[in-house]
């Protein structure tokens, strides 16, 4: 990708035509119809961030930035988001460590709409541990034969393929492998589809394994390097959150300076009031700061050619900061907003309950200030 202005544009252009209108049925819904992944594809947005050796678009972090800041500039949800490109959790292990089998059988269908993807990682009573993944994949024959349980696995209840964290191995990080497993096969079940505070759009569900029986051959990559696997991805996607943090503010500020300017109060436009202007301005502070500490990290992952330890503690700060202007940012809104912010089906009240997970999605912010006090050296 080159031009990330016009990728930003064409983003929110396809956000106005094929996502507004249809939000809120959505979000009634509880689901994206699969239309919408075959749209986006042939609009060339699935294919952003991956290369076009496995059908992607090419391109990079920066360009899933401009990708993502152009759809929430439109009123794209948190939730629409997560669940339209579950695939940038779900694909990149095997781009970067799966045979070509699983890049063809998978990959490239996904990036085509054709299919959809996702990832299992999370258990019950497990949470942002995934050193102590307990679902277990045992050998026999040609065969991996999986059991266990995920939950609050995004995509789930459409998903075509799980790529599944399992144990393989001894205890801790190192017994850890991934596998790809295609949700027809028998023993895998979808056991709930789980209701939210928000992410409405965004189908989740909890999902159980039981004798579920795998070609060998679905492994991706080495036996016993999942863990590293999923950790080198964790920068990307906490990153991702970030801008859905920033993103939904700087929507919601958007929608609220022009609701100020509209909403006459004891005869005089909301906006005239100092207090009202004050609100303003410090979410627009907070926007900004998000933004810009968001972008620096990004560039700074890009220049430094992947997740080293600075980066991966700054992806945690920035994460947190995005997420903390995501939080204020859309309470003012809705206070500024009034009764009318409190209505379902108000767009401010849409990023309200989606801010709500951006602090624990992704790794919850008391998990990732931790390990940013190890990366950067203040824990004994």
């Amino acid at each position: 990708m080159e031009d990330r202005a016009a990728l930003k544009a064409a983003a929110a252009e396809f956000t106005r035509r094929e996502i507004a209108p249809h939000i809120q049925e959505w979000e009634d819904a509880g689901a994206l119809p699969r239309e919408l992944h075959v749209k986006a594809a042939a609009a060339g947005l699935l294919g952003v961030s991956f290369p076009e050796s496995v059908g992607g678009s090419g391109g990079g972090l920066l360009d899933t930035v401009a990708l993502q800041e152009g759809m929430f500039s439109e009123g794209a949800t948190s939730g629409l988001m997560s669940a339209l490109f579950t695939h940038g959790i779900a694909c990149p292990h095997i781009v970067a460590h799966g045979s070509d089998h699983l890049i063809d059988t998978y990959v490239r269908p996904t990036l085509a709409g054709e299919m959809i993807g996702s990832l299992g990682i999370t258990e019950p009573g497990g949470g942002s541990d995934v050193g102590n993944i307990r679902t277990t994949a045992v050998r026999e024959g040609d065969h991996w034969v999986i059991n266990g349980s995920k939950t609050f696995i995004t995509s789930a209840t459409r998903a075509d393929f799980v790529t599944t964290a399992v144990r393989t191995g001894g205890p801790g990080a190192g017994g850890i492998s991934m596998i790809v497993v295609p949700t027809d096969t028998p023993g895998f079940t979808v056991d709930r589809k789980l209701q939210k505070m928000g992410w409405h759009s965004s189908d989740t569900g909890e999902i159980s394994y039981v004798d579920v029986r795998v070609p060998v051959q679905n492994l991706v990559g080495d036996e016993n390097a999942g863990f590293w696997y999923i950790a080198e991805q964790f920068v990307v996607e906490r990153m991702a959150l970030a801008i859905h943090g920033y993103g939904i503010a700087e929507r919601s500020l958007a929608l609220t300076v022009d609701y100020c300017r509209e909403r006459d109060t004891f005869g005089k436009p909301l906006i005239s009031r100092q207090v009202v202007r004050h609100k303003l301005v410090e979410m627009r502070r907070q926007v900004e700061a998000a933004k810009a500490y968001t972008h620096l990290v990004a560039q700074q992952y890009v220049d430094a050619g992947g997740p080293t330890e600075a980066v991966i503690a700054q992806a945690c700060l920035a994460k947190e900061t995005a997420c903390n202007a995501a939080t204020y940012v859309c309470d003012q809104a809705v206070q500024l907003h009034g009764g009318t912010g409190y209505m379902h089906g108000t767009e401010v009240e849409r990023h309200y309950r989606d801010a709500r997970l951006l602090p624990i999605g992704g790794g919850a912010t008391e998990v990732l200030t931790d390990l940013a006090a190890k990366l950067l050296g203040y824990a004994k």
